[in-house]
């Protein structure tokens, strides 16, 4: 508590900070003051003592490709709060404030400005990075194997239609590697869910047009379903209608950003579900006969989807087709 200039008692405003991280290091930010430590144990050690000292409220850093994983679980253990954002949506803010140049500290710089922002924001808790589910983790990191692994067949059976005979056997032989690769890590993916999420993938799968292939990605990739409100879900997949207004001028809205690999699977999944779901395809129909463009309304039942799939587990409960009729009719 300080005092201001009349005389009266002030709140006390506790700092931020912004975290730019590489390979290497962490180059911390908060108030003017700047520090680089390594992306380590120690550096980490290092870096929670630091901020623990100038009492921060509220760290922001980017999300780097699993880079960051291992800091933003030593600063949640240390009980400090942590937002992990898009690069995008950093680099867009600092355009914003008219910062071009791109450095390790101004990079830094940028991030302990944003967290200024997002720590006074009124959903400041919908910006906060999930609380570290080790078994999550783990089934997530098998299904990006997992993807990578398609993608490479995907690429080799694309090879395979235009090799000669020379070639066309190492071919096969890589892609007879990249099924076994497959069917091992769908086994192991299998057994992970058995283990840990059993329950939750049958309340999924109770949803028809919910495959085993949508209901893993959910359960890896979306650990904030059943967390978030319907919009909040939507707008953190992807698939929320964004404004596009301006004075008189009312723009056409479209959908961007996201969760793209959850996008994937739900576009998938619409499109089984507006043919197999009675509830889905009778939103569909409506759609359709309201004169809706078809992919506009692909992408309505995608985000109703979600928000039934979402009340389910945040209910736990299974599908309940008069629940999900009766939240479509008010749609």
């Amino acid at each position: 508590m300080s005092m201001d200039a009349q005389g009266g008692a002030t709140k006390h405003v506790r700092p931020n900070a912004g975290v730019d991280v590489s390979k290497e290091f962490l180059d911390l930010c908060w108030q003017d003051r700047h520090q680089r430590v390594g992306n380590d144990e120690a550096g980490w050690a290092q870096a929670i003592e630091v901020f623990r000292s100038a009492d921060v409220d509220l760290v922001v850093l980017e999300a780097t490709g699993n880079l960051e994983r291992g800091f933003v679980l030593a600063l949640q253990q240390a009980g400090l709060e942590v937002a992990r954002i898009n690069p995008r949506q950093a680099r867009d803010f600092a355009k914003s404030l008219g910062q071009l140049a791109k450095t390790d500290r101004v990079d830094a710089r940028v991030l302990r400005d944003l967290a200024d922002v997002l720590a006074r924001h009124e959903k400041r808790s919908q910006y906060l990075a999930p609380v570290h589910d080790e078994k999550r983790q783990a089934l997530n990191d098998l299904m990006v194997r997992r993807r990578q692994l398609v993608e490479m067949r995907v690429a080799e059976s694309n090879h395979l239609a235009a090799a000669p005979k020379r070639t066309a056997r190492g071919v096969l032989s890589s892609l007879k590697f990249l099924d076994k690769q497959i069917a091992a890590i769908d086994k192991e993916i299998d057994q992970h869910i058995d283990d840990h999420f059993d329950g939750l993938r049958e309340l999924l799968r109770s949803a028809k047009g919910v495959g085993p292939v949508t209901t893993v990605s959910l359960l890896a990739a979306l650990p904030e379903l059943g967390r978030l409100d319907r919009r909040a879900i939507s707008k953190l997949v992807g698939v929320a209608p964004l404004a596009a207004d301006s004075g008189k001028r009312r723009g056409q809205r479209h959908v961007w950003g996201g969760r793209a690999p959850v996008r994937a699977v739900l576009y998938m999944a619409a499109l089984c579900a507006k043919k197999h779901n009675p509830v889905i395809r009778a939103f569909w129909t409506r759609l359709i006969a309201a004169g809706k463009p078809k992919k506009v309304a692909l992408v309505a039942c995608m985000r109703k989807l979600l928000t039934i799939l979402n009340a389910m587990v945040r209910d736990n409960r299974a599908w309940d087709e008069a629940k999900a009729q009766l939240g479509t009719a008010n749609t």
